[in-house]
Formats: C-alpha cells, sequence, structure tokens
C-alpha cells in the first residue's frame, strides 16, 4: 500500500500543478528550485516524503533540455529521499519526434530520454498524446498514455459546425482524426505530403472531399506551423468553406504564431500540455484548452490503483 498522495511541480508549468491540485483538493507539494549562475539547476524537497506516492508535474517543454534535466534532478531527490513511488508526470514528451532511425547514422534519442527518466528514479510514467505510441515501449517500467481527444471533441461538439470533415494532416495522424471523426460523425479526409526537409513539407493531395465543407485539422503538435500553414492552403485550394485546427501540444516555435496570424485559419484549438499564455496574448486565433481534470483523474486512478483506460472508454 502506498502512503500520502503528494503532487509536485519543476518550474516549466505550476499553473497546470496547481489547477490539478485544486480539483484533487491538496495543495501542491514545497520544493526549493533554481538554477546557479552557470546555469546548474537545484532541487531540496522541503517536506517529508518517506513512503509517500509522489508525482512530478513537469513537461519537458522549451526549454527543453533546462525542463528535461530539471525533471531528472527532481526524480533523483525523491528516490533518494526514501519516497515509495515517483511518477514522472509528463503532459508534454520532448524529443518524441526522434522516435526512430529513419536516415544513417542519427540517434533514437526519445528512446535515450526514456533510459534517463528510469535511471533517474521514475517507477512510472504519466503522459499525454505521444508522437508515436510505441514510445511507451522504450520504458521498462509503466507508463499510463493519455489521449486529449475527449477535451477537444467535448469544445468541439459545442462549436456546432455543419458539414464538418475531420483532416488528418499526414498518414501517421489517420488513426487520430479517425478517431475524432467517429465521436463527432463527421467525414475524413487525409493529406498526402512529402517531407523534403527539416521543418518543411510539401502537400501533394487530398485525399476525401473537402469542396463547401468546414474543415478541421487533427494533429498532435504544432511546432514552427509550416506543415499547419501548408496544410490550409491545400484545403483552401480545394475550397474548404472554412479551416479550423487542434493540437495536442501547442508548441507555436519560430515563426508559429505570425504564420498563423495571417493564415485563413479561422482557430486553432491547443491544450495546456505546456504554457501558452503568452501565446495567446499574441494570437487572437489561439484557443486553450485545460487538461487539468483529465490529469487529476488520471492521479487519482493511480494512486488507488484503479484502470486509467477506462477513462477513454466510449
Amino acid at each position: 500500500m502506498y502512503g500520502p498522495l503528494k503532487i509536485f511541480s519543476g518550474r516549466a508549468h505550476p499553473v497546470l500543478t496547481q489547477e490539478i491540485c485544486a480539483i484533487l483538493g491538496i495543495e501542491p507539494g514545497r520544493v526549493s528550485l533554481y538554477s546557479f549562475a552557470d546555469g546548474e539547476n537545484y532541487a531540496q524537497i522541503d517536506e517529508n516524503v518517506r513512503g509517500a506516492d509522489v508525482f512530478i508535474v513537469q513537461p519537458t517543454s522549451p526549454p527543453v533540455n533546462d525542463n528535461l534535466m530539471e525533471l531528472l534532478i527532481m526524480l533523483d531527490a525523491f528516490k533518494r529521499s526514501s519516497a515509495r513511488r515517483v511518477t514522472a508526470v509528463m503532459p508534454y514528451y520532448g524529443y518524441a519526434r526522434q522516435d526512430r532511425k529513419d536516415k544513417p547514422r542519427v540517434p533514437i534519442t526519445s528512446k535515450l530520454v526514456a533510459d534517463l527518466i528510469t535511471a533517474a528514479g521514475a517507477d512510472r510514467v504519466l503522459t499525454l498524446d505521444l508522437h508515436a505510441s510505441q514510445i511507451q515501449g522504450f520504458f521498462n517500467i509503466p507508463v499510463d498514455h493519455l489521449f486529449a481527444a475527449p477535451v477537444v471533441v467535448k469544445y468541439l461538439k459545442t462549436l456546432e459546425l455543419g458539414d464538418l470533415t475531420i483532416v488528418s494532416p499526414d498518414a501517421g495522424g489517420v488513426e487520430r482524426a479517425r478517431a475524432y471523426a467517429k465521436r463527432v460523425g463527421a467525414a475524413l479526409a487525409i493529406i498526402d505530403k512529402r517531407r523534403i526537409a527539416a521543418n518543411q513539407t510539401e502537400v501533394m493531395h487530398i485525399i476525401g472531399d473537402v469542396e463547401g465543407r468546414n474543415v478541421f485539422i487533427v494533429d498532435d503538435i504544432i511546432d514552427t506551423g509550416g506543415t499547419l500553414i501548408h496544410s490550409v492552403e491545400a484545403l483552401a485550394a480545394k475550397g474548404a468553406r472554412s479551416i479550423s485546427a487542434s493540437c495536442t501540444h501547442a508548441v507555436l516555435s519560430g515563426p508559429a504564431i505570425s504564420r498563423i496570424n495571417e493564415s485563413p485559419l479561422h482557430r486553432v484549438i491547443g491544450t495546456n500540455s505546456m504554457p501558452t499564455a503568452d501565446k495567446e496574448m499574441e494570437c487572437s486565433k489561439l484557443k486553450t484548452l485545460s487538461i487539468a481534470d483529465l490529469f487529476a483523474e488520471a492521479i487519482k486512478r493511480i494512486h488507488k490503483e484503479d484502470s486509467v483506460s477506462s477513462l477513454f472508454d466510449m
């Protein structure tokens, strides 16, 4: 039997941790975190965690390396402080796009990150919409993989978009798009694209009917927005009536926000798997949905040894 439930936050996303704790009716754990002048991270737990069931909320969002290193240091601190079980709660799993050896002499960095998290002392991982589901197999510890679909679909239904087509921006996202289409009773379309360089894609053609329809692009990550804008341009050229998009992880780096602002997109829906407050101020088209309820329920079920997968039963 595990001890008391304790939830701690790294510096990556304390607002989400506070939301989760408020839902569960507990206070966030006390921990001191700061960086030395040379950039080294420091962590000290400011309360007793011996025998506790500890959850550390830390997405490895930008700055990815700093937040990842802080997570590793916190995992080590809790393991050495005799926590009974330590779960790394990673709403956004950085390096997930480097999940296979697709060129000669390249690393599989998402596997390396999995090894680092395990070696640092994590007993299990709780994450959301991995870029590739097989990343779960990179861990030799349990991984609870949550999906943002229920949160996004609930909001999508409130928009009451008629003649709706759900669009997958690439072949890899077809399963996700099909799940959305099934839940809202929409048609499905797929964009066939080819990547010509990092962060550069060339749209080839669209499979499915989008002419005169409200289309809704479903993706897991929007980074620089290049892929998204190419998709929007292709859909507009095919006569789409309106174009919206959603992503689980609104990284929105580099020119992404300016690209979205200048595009024909009506709206972009994201989640708070990483902080987005500053991005919302710059991009009026961005709507952020909270995943705090989803994570709070998952954490409660893990603590009580209940089923997490039943969260997504249709």
